[in-house]
C-alpha cells in the first residue's frame, strides 16, 4: 500500500485532526454566564472560621506564650490530680455522714445522718457533687472540714510554713552537702568509693531511724539541740539533718556523674592550660554544665518533701502538713486530703515552671534554643 509523503513540519493526516487537550479554554467558556439581574449564588461559599484568638497568640511575645501555655498545663495538672482525689475518695467504703457526725464510732440517729448528708450535698448524683466541686475549686473554696468545722484554707495556711521552712532547710543543706562530697570526690577513685559507700548506707537507712539516732545523740546524750517541739533555728537543725541525709545520698551521686563527665570535655582542658586551679575548674566552670540535672531532681524532691514530711513532723513532735494529713485520712475528712492533695499539685506546677526558668540561667544553650 503506498504512503502519503509526509510534509515536512506538519503533523500526519490522522494526528491533524485530534483535538489539543493543552491549551486551555478561556474563562468564559467553561464557566457558564450568570443571567443579567440574577443574584450571586453563595450557598456554596464557606464561611471562614474566625482565627482572631489564634492570631492574637501569635502576636505575643514567645516569653508570654511559653508563660500562657505553661499556666494551661498547670490547670490540667490541679484539675487531674482534684478529678482522682476525688474518684478514690468516693470509692472508699463507708458514709462521709458519719465521719461528719463524730466519726465511723459515732452513735447518730438515721434523722440526724440523713440532715447532715442533705446539709453537705452527699445525697446528691455523683455528677451533681462532682460539678459542685469543681466549681468550689475554681473559685478558690477547698471546702469546709469535717472534723474541725473550719475552712480547709485556713487550716492549710496555719501548717503550711513550718512545712516549708522544714522542707527547703533540708533540701539546702543536703544540696549543699552533695555539691561539696561531689565536688571533691569525682575522678578520684578511692575518695569515691568512700564516698558511694557512705551514700549507699544513707539511702539505706530508713528517716525515722536517723532522726532518732539524732535525738539520742545530740539530745539526750550531749543535750546540744532541744529534744522535741522546739521553736526557732535550734529545733530546726536536727530536722534539717535528718532530711538532708536522705537528699545528699541522692544527689551527690548524680552531681559526681555530671562532674566526671564534664571534666572530661575540652573546655576542662582549655581552663586548664590557662593556669586555673584545680577547684576552680570543678567548681566553677564543670559544676555549671552539670547542674541540670540536679536541678531537675532537686525540684521533684522539693515538691515531695512539702507534700508532707509527716515521718521527721512526728518523730519531732512538729506541726506541719504531714499531720494535718494523717490526721485527716484517719478520721474520712475528705476535704482536708482533697485540699492537701492539690496544694501538692500547685506545688510541683509552679516547681516546673521555675525550674524551666533556671536552666535558661545556668545553660545558655537552652537560652538560644529558645529563641
Amino acid at each position: 500500500m503506498r504512503q502519503s509523503p509526509r510534509t515536512p513540519g506538519r503533523l500526519p493526516t490522522p494526528l491533524r485532526w485530534l483535538p489539543n487537550t493543552s491549551r486551555r479554554l478561556p474563562d468564559t467558556a467553561q464557566q457558564p454566564t450568570a443571567p443579567a439581574g440574577a443574584q450571586p449564588d453563595t450557598s456554596r461559599r464557606r464561611t471562614p472560621l474566625p482565627r482572631w484568638p489564634l492570631d492574637a497568640l501569635r502576636r505575643l511575645p514567645r516569653p508570654v506564650r511559653w508563660l500562657l501555655g505553661r499556666l494551661a498545663l498547670a490547670v490540667l495538672v490541679i484539675w487531674a490530680a482534684a478529678t482522682l482525689t476525688f474518684v478514690g475518695l468516693q470509692a472508699i467504703p463507708g458514709d462521709p455522714a458519719r465521719a461528719i457526725a463524730g466519726g465511723v464510732a459515732a452513735t447518730s440517729s438515721p434523722q440526724v445522718l440523713a440532715q447532715i448528708r442533705s446539709e453537705y450535698g452527699l445525697d446528691s448524683p455523683i455528677h451533681a457533687q462532682y460539678a459542685r466541686f469543681l466549681g468550689r475549686l475554681a473559685q478558690g473554696d477547698l471546702g469546709t472540714s469535717y472534723q474541725q468545722h473550719r475552712p480547709v484554707r485556713a487550716l492549710i495556711a496555719e501548717q503550711l510554713w513550718p512545712t516549708v521552712e522544714l522542707a527547703v532547710g533540708g533540701l539546702v543543706l543536703g544540696l549543699a552537702i552533695s555539691v561539696a562530697v561531689a565536688v571533691f570526690t569525682a575522678q578520684r577513685p578511692r575518695s569515691r568509693a568512700a564516698a558511694r559507700a557512705v551514700e549507699f548506707t544513707a539511702l539505706s537507712m530508713p528517716t525515722y531511724w536517723v532522726g532518732f539516732v539524732l535525738l539520742a545523740l545530740f539530745s539526750f546524750h550531749w543535750q546540744v539541740f532541744p529534744v522535741v517541739g522546739a521553736t526557732g533555728l535550734r529545733g530546726l537543725v536536727l530536722p534539717w539533718l535528718t532530711l538532708a541525709v536522705a537528699v545528699a545520698g541522692v544527689l551527690s551521686q548524680v552531681t559526681r556523674d555530671g562532674l566526671e563527665q564534664a571534666l572530661e570535655q575540652p573546655f576542662a582542658v582549655t581552663v586548664r592550660a590557662r593556669g586555673a586551679t584545680e577547684l576552680r575548674v570543678r567548681a566553677g566552670h564543670a559544676l555549671r554544665h552539670a547542674a541540670t540535672p540536679v536541678l531537675t531532681l532537686s525540684g521533684w524532691m522539693l515538691g515531695n518533701l512539702l507534700g508532707g514530711v509527716v515521718v521527721v513532723e512526728t518523730v519531732f513532735a512538729r506541726r506541719g502538713l504531714g499531720q494535718l494529713l494523717v490526721t485527716a485520712v484517719r478520721g474520712r475528712d475528705y476535704p482536708v486530703v482533697t485540699g492537701t492533695v492539690v496544694l501538692t499539685a500547685a506545688a510541683f506546677a509552679v516547681i516546673s515552671i521555675v525550674l524551666d526558668q533556671l536552666y535558661r540561667l545556668v545553660d545558655p544553650r537552652i537560652r538560644e534554643v529558645a529563641r
